[in-house]
């Protein structure tokens, strides 16, 4: 497995991720097509310019063409504190094959390695096992249960943390 950044073709990985309904089933549903180029233009920007880092998930480095998802770090602002985040997708054939806990593993070392982005929140829905799984495996500490904003959306979700210069596992 490798991670690459984010390209502006990668619209259609974006489209069956985010536009599909079972794959947003726990982010709301689904987001419009309408504005999925638009997204992926401006991730990529971010990725090449090094604001955030949106990287596509390659599980075969041989087949670069064939994508099984995102692992994303960014920063914003929670309640007016600086925040990073980081979130992950997996595209079904590729669920439960260990890639999304390698992805989130990988990215987590390349911050602790070049000490960028601090301690690293995750807000997964509390319904979603598989991701709640990852962050329990791979370190993370649960905070709490709370409620964020989403594309417009308010979401149930489980708040976990990391300090990838302590606490990877």
């Amino acid at each position: 497995m490798q991670l690459r950044n984010v390209l502006p073709g990668d619209v259609e990985a974006y489209v069956r991720m985010r536009c599909d309904p079972v794959m947003m089933a726990d982010l709301g549903g689904p987001l419009p097509r309408e504005g999925m180029a638009d997204k992926v233009r401006r991730d990529a920007q971010q990725a090449g310019a090094d604001l955030a880092w949106f990287k596509m998930i390659v599980p075969d480095p041989n087949r670069p063409d064939v994508v099984a998802g995102t692992v994303t770090i960014w920063a914003h602002e929670t309640e007016g504190e600086p925040t990073s985040e980081i979130g992950w997708m997996v595209l079904p054939e590729f669920q439960g094959q260990g890639l999304g806990k390698r992805a989130v593993c990988t990215l987590l070392r390349q911050a602790r390695d070049q000490g960028r982005w601090g301690v690293v929140h995750a807000f997964p829905a509390v319904n979603n096992a598989a991701s709640n799984g990852i962050c329990r495996s791979v370190g993370f500490r649960f905070l709490s249960e709370t409620d964020v904003r989403f594309a417009d959306r308010v979401l149930k979700v489980n708040h976990w943390d990391i300090d990838p210069r302590t606490d990877l596992t």
